[in-house]
């Protein structure tokens, strides 16, 4: 038995999805751990385009268990129209993805709280998805939410919610329009549907162990985007790291026998908050549009800049990662020459690593390596000789300073545009 987890390394939209359903093809269950239907996966496989959200992408191997684990949140009617969307598209997924009993519910009540939130933030807003996430998480540690397992007790669900509801109207007012009896209502029905897929994980995944079948873990969001650990507040509400891996899902740490750090060849984020290596010019347009940096959950457009080593040497000391994906390398084709960031100073010294303060972070001065590009294409490279020679010393220069090898490097977007070393 050996559990590979895929993790993001920056602030996620790494391109996490491609190895993921890479992995999935050669795992018998594949888990998400934490997060909710705020993250995106796009995946191409067979000339068909799947976007995964709450879902774990290994559904796009027909052989594959999927497990969506109890530190996720989950919103139930996009997990049921996500679902439908996929059937659509032919891909079957009857009786083989389930949630645990554990995992919160994300309900339309947390949405609206989402935006008035945001708002109460003003010009301090931290760019949330407006799913919910944020309320939902929030209501799980204070210990008022509602779990998977309290759907099934009418009652109890019901009496839980008008709680809920109530703790919100108090805070909000007139300003949150939202009927209680509406949400409970749909409930009647999503209550009988489910049935096929709320289970208890710890006996499930325990018994995967016991058979010794390979488990993937796909990670949602990124590192950067850690409740602990990433550019706290402009982060999530989950902890995205191998942290939350470990309280997720009940597969324990003597599991562990890979963690891949997926490393996009520049840098981009989605939201607010501090971002050293942004670029407003036209190297950080032309890294948006070659490299058609929109979000996949949002539509909006990410912040571009030049990749920075900083971030990843940070992320390799939280995570611990064994190996990286290097991906969309091919998007640096055509620049004359490259930037990496190797180490940020504030107020004339060196900083060891990456400040916890955000208005630090926003105000580091960022020391830069310049690297010479190759303007030659790389997506029809097969193996890593078959780079051109600029483009493989970019590589090795990311695994010799980050101290970690680069074992896959994505080329392009279709599954086969992946070369393993």
């Amino acid at each position: 038995m050996s559990v590979t987890v895929v993790l993001g390394a920056q602030w996620g939209d790494e391109g996490k999805g491609k190895l993921a359903d890479i992995l999935a093809h050669e795992s018998q269950l594949c888990c998400r751990a934490q997060g909710g239907n705020n993250a995106g996966h796009t995946i191409v496989a067979n000339g068909v385009t799947y976007d995964f959200h709450i879902l774990p992408s290994g559904l796009v191997n027909p052989a594959c268990v999927n497990v969506i684990g109890s530190g996720c949140v989950v919103h139930i009617p996009s997990f049921f129209k996500e679902l439908e969307a996929l059937d659509q598209k032919g891909l079957k997924t009857e009786g083989r993805v389930f949630i645990s009993d554990r995992a919160h519910v994300v309900f339309d009540i947390h949405q609206l709280v989402d935006g008035l939130e945001e708002v109460e933030l003003g010009g301090s807003f931290i760019g949330t998805t407006k799913k919910g996430i944020g309320p939902t998480y929030s209501t799980k540690m204070t210990r008022s939410g509602v779990r998977m397992c309290d759907i099934f007790d009418e009652e109890i669900f019901e009496k839980k919610l008008r709680r809920l509801v109530m703790g919100y109207q108090k805070r909000f007012g007139d300003l949150l329009k939202y009927d209680p009896e509406e949400e409970i209502a749909k409930f009647k029905e999503y209550r009988v549907k489910l049935q096929d897929y709320v289970i208890d994980q710890v006996p499930l995944l325990a018994s995967a162990k016991e058979k010794g079948s390979k488990i993937l873990v796909e990670g949602a969001n990124a590192i950067m985007l850690d409740v602990d650990y990433g550019t706290y507040p402009f982060v999530t509400s989950s902890n995205t790291g191998m942290g939350g891996v470990l309280t997720g899902l009940s597969l324990g740490w003597r599991s562990l026998k890979e963690v891949i750090g997926v490393v996009k060849a520049y840098t981009t984020r989605v939201g607010s908050g501090p971002f050293p290596t942004e670029q407003l010019n036209e190297v950080g347009e032309k890294l948006q549009q070659v490299g058609h940096e929109v979000g996949v959950t949002t539509g909006r457009k990410r912040r571009c800049g030049w990749l920075d080593l900083v971030v990843i040497k940070h992320s390799h000391a939280c995570n611990d990662y064994t190996a990286i994906n290097l991906t969309k390398l091919d998007v640096l084709d055509d620049f004359d020459e490259l930037k990496v960031a190797t180490s940020y100073s504030y107020g004339g010294q060196k900083l060891d690593g990456l400040p916890a303060n955000p208005e630090m972070l926003s105000n580091v001065d960022v020391h830069y390596e310049t690297l010479p590009g190759w303007k030659k294409p790389t997506t029809g490279a097969k193996s890593f000789y078959d780079l051109p020679v600029q483009a493989r010393k970019y590589v090795e220069f990311i695994e010799n300073f980050v101290g970690v090898k680069v074992k896959w490097i994505g080329v392009g977007p279709a599954r086969d545009h992946m070369i393993a070393r």
